[in-house]
């Protein structure tokens, strides 16, 4: 039986404690954006990498995830939570002085082998720190706000960096929170170990990250560049592996992961919803920065300020959605927020060239807002469904899904609004400019730069008005996707809020239960 004891003063500062990590693991998607041109100019970086300087931190941590997710169940989540701050801010040093290409995306390739062990522990500690569900709703929401400040906060910290210090500032910022992270742990945080181990499953890690680095890459190849043999190739790889891992799963006499998991509405309905949310907020991110930038002409730092403005709708959204889940079936709360985050896509249906830098802004913010109290609500049920010994291997399961999301959001989407800008591209235009035109908005605003200026305006409104309308398309599919999405969680988790998690399995060490400082 799971214990109801409140959590205390002690584990509401090691929650913030485990802010730290995350808060850094999620920045450090997104704080390279600035930072390219800079590298690029000082190492001699080629285009290809600096693809695998932006791609291999994304790759590695999204590969082994439930690897480190499983791997923290068994030889104990804040011992491996230790283990990956000092490996994330060791690599974040030698990120920092990277002296060739080559060892920055080496370095990248750590950190995200270090981000792959913070952002199932944290979680997995939330649950094992807060047994009371108001309190771990909370304390949840909490973590969610975090990773999404974390994400939103990167390009304006990089920004802010760049101007003025080097761009190794932006990988050695992670270092002196790591640091903190390593002296607080053990005197704040609990361990926490499942107490009938067994052998860790190296057959079925390989599997896992043969299974998701190819599927992943093949998703962004395919929206990157168009239909090719070598990304399908990819996906269809990842899929025979991904077919292979759940047989091993269901063989193994120690499986990484429990498959009657996802036998339980909510922890199973909860992933689709979390994989749909990230779909549709990755998305439109991919347009919103094109259009900030490229439309209205703001520079890439103005940008990430102006971006800043939705969290004033963000900041109260997962506090909203645990006070509501309270009171209501939390399937309802859930479907609302797909509901807001719909009217959010909806207001960007009426994005012009020339609207006023509120309306995308007032979307981005409503669609934000709801997909966060989503995003809230799914991780808490998600959490809070499984018994305690498994909820780093629940964790790592909803973070991956999550990263499959971000894969699909670009590629679909973002095929979406390629096919309808190409269709709105004019065939008569001159020889010279049409291939660039055709490709998108950043070459079209490239090949523009090149000509006399009564062209480029020419050039520039036609690009413009195709994107627009691009943007305002995929807009409308993802509001009705998220509609539809609303509907379907609302009937799927309906009944689930207060469905107690699975028994704990019978214990072999008592103090394998028992937290110790």
């Amino acid at each position: 039986m799971e214990s109801t004891e409140r959590a205390g003063r002690k584990e509401w500062i090691a929650l913030g404690v485990l802010a730290l990590p995350l808060l850094l693991v999620s920045m450090d998607v997104s704080v390279l954006y600035f930072a390219v041109p800079f590298i690029s100019a000082d190492l001699g970086v080629s285009a290809t990498e600096q693809l695998w300087i932006f791609d291999i931190y994304g790759f590695v941590l999204a590969g082994l995830l439930i690897t480190m997710g499983s791997l923290g169940d068994r030889i104990g989540r804040r011992r491996l939570l230790l283990f990956g701050a000092i490996g994330f801010g060791l690599a974040s040093v030698a990120a920092a002085y990277a002296q060739s290409p080559e060892q920055l995306i080496a370095a990248r390739a750590v950190l995200g082998i270090g981000g792959a062990t913070l952002m199932p522990s944290t979680l997995a500690l939330i649950r094992n720190m807060f047994h009371d569900a108001q309190q771990r709703s909370k304390a949840i929401a909490f973590w969610s706000a975090v990773m999404m400040g974390g994400i939103t906060l990167g390009p304006v910290l990089g920004g802010f960096l760049l101007e003025h210090f080097w761009w190794g500032s932006v990988f050695l910022i992670n270092t002196p929170a790591m640091l903190l992270l390593v002296a607080l742990a053990p005197v704040l945080l609990p361990e926490f170990k499942a107490a009938q181990r067994g052998r860790f499953d190296l057959l079925g890690s390989v599997l896992s990250l043969a299974a998701v680095l190819p599927l992943i890459w093949g998703i962004k190849e395919l929206a990157a560049h168009g239909l090719s043999m070598l990304p399908v190739a990819a996906i269809v790889a990842g899929l025979v592996f991904g077919v292979l891992f759940i047989q091993r799963q269901r063989t193994a006499a120690h499986p990484m992961l429990d498959l009657s998991m996802f036998r339980n509405r909510a922890f199973s309905g909860s992933l689709a919803a979390n994989t749909i949310g990230t779909l549709a907020l990755v998305g439109n991110a991919v347009f919103l920065t094109q259009y900030l930038q490229l439309v209205h002409g703001l520079s890439p730092f103005r940008a990430a300020l102006w971006s800043l403005a939705p969290s004033v709708l963000v900041g109260g959204a997962a506090p909203l959605a645990t006070s509501l889940a309270r009171k209501l079936d939390r399937a309802y709360v859930i479907g609302g927020a797909f509901v807001l985050a719909a009217s959010g896509y909806g207001v960007l249906t009426q994005i012009q060239v020339d609207s006023s830098l509120v309306v995308p802004l007032a979307g981005a913010g409503l669609l934000a807002a709801g997909l966060v109290m989503v995003m809230t609500l799914v991780t808490e049920a998600v959490v809070g469904s499984v018994a305690p010994e498994r909820a780093g291997s629940a964790s790592a399961v909803m973070e991956t899904c999550a990263e499959f999301g971000g894969a699909l959001g670009i590629a679909i989407l973002g095929s979406i609004g390629t096919a309808v800008y190409r269709a709105d591209v004019p065939s008569d235009l001159p020889a010279d400019v049409a291939a660039p035109v055709r490709e998108g908005l950043p070459a079209a605003t490239a090949a523009a730069a090149q000509l006399p200026a009564h062209i480029a305006d020419s050039v520039l409104a036609t690009a413009r008005h195709a994107f627009t309308h691009s943007m305002s398309v995929v807009a409308l599919v993802g509001a009705v996707l998220l509609l539809t999405t609303a509907i379907a969680a609302t009937l799927t988790l309906r009944g689930t809020s207060h469905a107690p998690a699975p028994a704990a399995e019978p214990v072999a060490e008592e103090a394998d239960l028992v937290p110790t400082p």
